[in-house]
């Protein structure tokens, strides 16, 4: 058989085209492939990130990172990842026994699902050495019907017999990686509400430091003042003398107030995420303690002496 020229140069075209195209899909898949490697060092890169910023998060608020558990291992009634999975014997295993005339020589019934091996008569297989030329090698071992459902996972068919399952299909990286890119969106979502409520103390979160401090020294100086009430109602009755009430009305209770609430904005007053000590505002502090508890003692003055 004689090839043309232009046989042959169309034969040779198609090679060239078919190389070109080869080396386009190399090159694609090189480029996919750096692309894929570039997003998952960004992804582990940006996962580290957030753990050690998860790690702050748990000091800052007094939470030890948990020990690490053992690791998980393989659920009760599912065979391990080491056990054999069934497949296709290879042709190089001599224990296979597949050859050429094997299926005849072990009485293989096509269309009966059943094997039939020559072996004792008495209907159990020899294995290999049943057989023909495989004189020689011992039969195979027996394995027991509850670990022969294990090492064989099979699923339900129409005729109700047991077929191998069907192997999960191959995962897109691609999918994956847009999945897990996702995950740490939602993760740095998270984290950044866990930071701004971080950043609120305990006592009036909502609230101003300014507006906290007036508030907080305002209650302190009204308990002060409940103090000294009680403690003018006791001098009328003469278990407190004159000059005992006037101190702990001038000095006294509005220096209780004053450090009440300086202890107060520093335990409940303080954000778990702020670096140093938030302002506590101490000459406004002094300011209405030493002002509030004096003016409430003469208010009650006033008011009685207006009752009488």
């Amino acid at each position: 058989m004689t090839v043309s020229f232009e046989e042959y140069a169309a034969l040779a075209r198609q090679l060239a085209e078919q190389h070109r195209a080869g080396e386009q899909h190399a090159a694609a898949e090189s480029a996919r492939r750096r692309d894929l490697h570039a997003a998952v060092d960004y992804l582990h890169q940006r996962l580290t990130a957030q753990g050690q910023r998860l790690d702050q998060l748990g000091q800052a608020i007094g939470v030890d990172q948990p020990p690490a558990g053992p690791a998980p291992g393989p659920a009760p009634g599912r065979p391990s990842e080491t056990a054999g999975w069934p497949g296709p014997p290879s042709s190089s295993d001599p224990a296979a026994g597949f050859g050429p005339g094997s299926a005849a020589g072990s009485g293989l019934t096509a269309g009966s699902g059943t094997f039939t091996a020559a072996g004792t008569g008495d209907g159990a297989s020899d294995g290999a050495a049943g057989a023909p030329g495989r004189a020689g090698v011992g039969a195979y071992p027996q394995v027991p019907a509850g670990e022969a459902r294990l090492a064989l996972p099979t699923a339900a068919s129409p005729t109700g017999a047991g077929v191998p399952a069907q192997r999960a299909a191959a995962v897109d990286p691609v999918v994956e990686l847009e999945l897990a890119r996702r995950m740490a969106d939602e993760a740095d979502r998270h984290g950044q509400q866990a930071e701004l409520l971080a950043q609120r103390p305990a006592l009036l979160p909502t609230w101003s430091p300014l507006a906290r401090a007036v508030a907080v020294y305002v209650g302190c100086a009204a308990v002060a003042g409940v103090v000294m009430l009680a403690l003018v109602l006791a001098s009328g009755v003469g278990m407190v003398d004159g000059f005992t009430l006037g101190a702990w009305t001038c000095a006294g209770l509005p220096a209780v107030a004053f450090f009440g609430g300086y202890l107060v904005l520093g335990r409940w007053g303080r954000p778990a995420m702020v670096a140093g000590t938030p302002p506590r505002y101490l000459p406004l502090g002094f300011l209405i303690c030493f002002l509030l508890v004096p003016m409430a003692y003469c208010a009650y003055l006033l008011l009685v002496r207006g009752l009488r």
